[in-house]
């Protein structure tokens, strides 16, 4: 037997035996005085009016009649104390199976307590982990960000921002600023009133749409990624509401509404 079971679970002996053995001897008790009583006033009786003699030379059938007489009261009482002690010891085993019944239920409540601690503790460390991989995700999402911005702006596009300070900006990225290249585009995005016409900066050339199919392809799978680790959708709105969930609904914007012509 663990020690789990010795001291959570008492038997009916252990919670009852005891206390039932205190409870029975005085009816056992009353019940011996009665009998020997009953006896000695059927040997009297027998010995004052026929003599023991007389009692041997009666027929076997009045005999019989007379200890059938005689036992017959002895029965009746030892039947009624067995139904008493019956009922007792009853009673005795429903407190007990009741007192298991109440540690079985506060056994069952303390596991459920210890089946939420673990599956909080398993959520935060799911979100740990979730964070560190965050900041790989967003870094990749910046990289990618860098590499539209450069195809656009750069030397390779309209040669609007120099080498030199793209380089800069990616040095910036490399120094742990973690969104340079996401808020210039989205700032370029709102410089135009028409969404059409900003439209070419993500999707002009194959490239450019590449970079967005790309962006837009990560950070769903970070969105995915934040859903399953966060059941009430906070992480999953921090990452909505920060410049590359800003910037990907900016590119989700251009995809769904081409420019005229196209």
């Amino acid at each position: 037997m663990s020690a789990g079971t010795a001291h959570g679970m008492i038997s009916p002996m252990q919670s009852g035996g005891y206390h039932m053995s205190d409870e029975r001897n005085p009816q056992v008790q009353v019940g011996l005085v009665l009998t020997t009583l009953w006896l000695g006033a059927g040997l009297l009786y027998v010995a004052a009016t026929m003599g023991w003699a007389g009692f041997l030379r009666l027929p076997l059938g009045d005999v019989g009649d007379f200890l059938d007489g005689a036992f017959a009261p002895l029965a009746f009482l030892w039947l009624v104390l067995g139904l008493f002690l019956q009922q007792r010891e009853l009673a005795a085993n429903n407190r007990a199976i009741q007192r298991q019944f109440e540690i079985m239920q506060r056994t069952a409540e303390h596991a459920e307590i210890q089946t939420r601690a673990i599956a909080a503790n398993e959520l935060h460390a799911r979100q740990d982990t979730f964070i560190d991989v965050t900041k790989m995700v967003a870094n990749q999402l910046e990289v990618i960000a860098g590499m539209l911005f450069l195809s656009s702006q750069g030397s390779v596009g309209d040669g609007v921002v120099s080498d030199e300070e793209i380089d800069a900006m990616f040095a910036r990225l490399s120094s742990g600023e973690s969104s340079v290249f996401s808020r210039r585009m989205i700032l370029m995005r709102f410089n135009v009133d028409e969404a059409r016409d900003a439209w070419p900066l993500f999707y002009g050339t194959p490239i450019r749409q590449q970079h967005c199919e790309n962006y837009i392809r990560s950070f769903e799978r970070l969105l995915r990624s934040a859903a399953a680790c966060d059941p009430e959708g906070m992480i999953v709105d921090a990452l909505h509401g920060n410049s590359q969930g800003r910037l990907y609904r900016v590119m989700c914007e251009m995809r769904d509404l081409p420019p005229s012509g196209r």
